[in-house]
């Protein structure tokens, strides 16, 4: 029993509402709660107050109101159903200010009592809605044109006049019952606005934490795609696969690294290979290229996958310069000194994002191949580029002469080894 007790109890002073109740039902909840304790609370100084001035008439019809309010409340309470409970007060709230001011006699002798049935209307536009409040709102002008009519009809009966009330009973209760109708809805309104308010606050907050959550997804995602592919892949489900007629693509291979590695705890493994291609990364960044992957110890870069890229192929020549050169005189990024080998070629690919899940952009196509392959031939600390590659270069790098090598499929290939940017005249 007690147990069940401190659960009435709980469901009292929390107004009823359950974890998952919807902030807008829980609103509800409490609104119609705090009206109820209003309109109780009103309705016993109303009547204590008349008696003190006013004539003494019989109590049982208030009395009876506060029995139906508490018994609604109660039920309410022990079974939860809302909606019957919002439907039931709003009734009483309607009607029985109607019923005591006919019990009294109208209008003037009761004081305007009836304007109590405006809670009616007023407590369906914040529990119901703003269309469910307009038939509340049009039964309250129902009752109130009733009213007036008969008082205009029985002014002068028997009926009308059984019940003198002090002319200022009636005004001092005329001021009470607005002033206390009016307070009453002030209250309300300004308990569901500081309500939404703070429910605006909390949905502000969950609003931010989406924002950064969301910003931290997009940045995952950029880091995996490029821009305009990202946003394709978020607004389309379709396969992203383009062809461009001329990208110039890099390949980067860590010479020896296995070796060196074999020595080596997995995470010093790590560490080694982070920080070098997070140096790779920040080059690529630096001058406007789109890292592609990395593949064990390779790295892949390319130009032109961007419609803003303009001297993609010389931002490429730069980028191979300073991967090599950071990797020759930086020392706290490559402490066990090794050296790259590069190969650069220049032509039209495919690219697209290949699977759905766990996806990846590449590219694929001769050209890939081709720097891939002069990659592997290549020498330590040498930049190897394709022919097409040195004919759009030449002009601004300087070049060694160049050599053939014999690559798989593709014959005898000749290649040129970049040495660096000319001097200025």
């Amino acid at each position: 029993m007690a147990g069940g007790s401190n659960g009435l109890l709980d469901r009292l002073r929390t107004a009823g509402i359950d974890p998952n109740d919807s902030d807008e039902l829980r609103l509800n909840k409490s609104l119609l709660m705090f009206a109820t304790g209003l309109a109780s609370v009103a309705s016993m100084l109303w009547l204590v107050i008349y008696w003190n001035l006013g004539p003494q008439f019989s109590s049982t019809l208030p009395f009876a109101f506060q029995i139906l309010l508490a018994v609604n409340l109660a039920i309410y309470i022990r079974w939860g159903n809302f909606d019957f409970f919002r439907l039931s007060q709003l009734t009483l709230l309607l009607f029985f200010p109607f019923v005591v001011q006919w019990s009294i006699g109208n209008f003037i002798t009761a004081s305007g009592i009836a304007i109590w049935g405006l809670l009616a209307p007023v407590g369906a536009l914040l529990f119901f809605g703003v269309r469910e409040a307009f038939g509340w709102f049009i039964g309250y002008l129902f009752l109130l044109a009733m009213s007036g009519f008969f008082d205009y009809y029985l002014a002068e009966s028997e009926f009308q006049t059984k019940t003198q009330v002090p002319v200022r009973t009636a005004v001092v209760f005329f001021a009470l019952n607005f002033a206390a109708v009016a307070t009453i809805i002030f209250l309300l309104l300004r308990f569901a606005i500081v309500e939404k308010q703070k429910a605006q606050v909390r949905l502000n907050e969950a609003h931010r934490l989406l924002q950064i959550e969301q910003e931290r997804s997009e940045r995952l995602l950029l880091n995996i795609l490029p821009g305009p592919v990202a946003e394709r892949l978020k607004s389309s489900s379709q396969t992203i696969a383009d062809g461009f007629a001329d990208v110039t693509v890099m390949f980067a291979d860590i010479v020896n690294f296995t070796r060196v590695a074999e020595g080596m705890a997995p995470t010093q493994v790590f560490a080694m290979l982070n920080r070098i291609f997070s140096t790779f990364d920040e080059l690529a960044e630096k001058f406007g290229l789109e890292k592609i992957k990395t593949i064990g110890d390779a790295y892949m870069v390319a130009g032109g996958l961007n419609k803003g890229d303009m001297d993609y192929s010389d931002a490429i020549a730069d980028m191979a310069l300073a991967m090599r050169d950071v990797l020759r005189t930086d020392f706290n990024v490559n402490e066990s000194h090794l050296e790259v080998r590069i190969g650069i070629g220049t032509g039209p690919v495919v690219a697209g994002v290949v699977g759905k899940k766990k996806f990846i952009y590449d590219l694929w196509g001769d050209t890939v191949n081709i720097a891939s392959r002069i990659t592997s031939e290549g020498v330590p600390g040498m930049i190897q580029a394709d022919t097409v590659t040195w004919r759009r270069l030449k002009d601004r790098f300087d070049f060694h002469e160049p050599q053939t090598i014999y690559l798989k499929g593709k014959g005898e290939t000749e290649v040129h080894r970049l040495i660096g940017r000319k001097a200025a005249a």
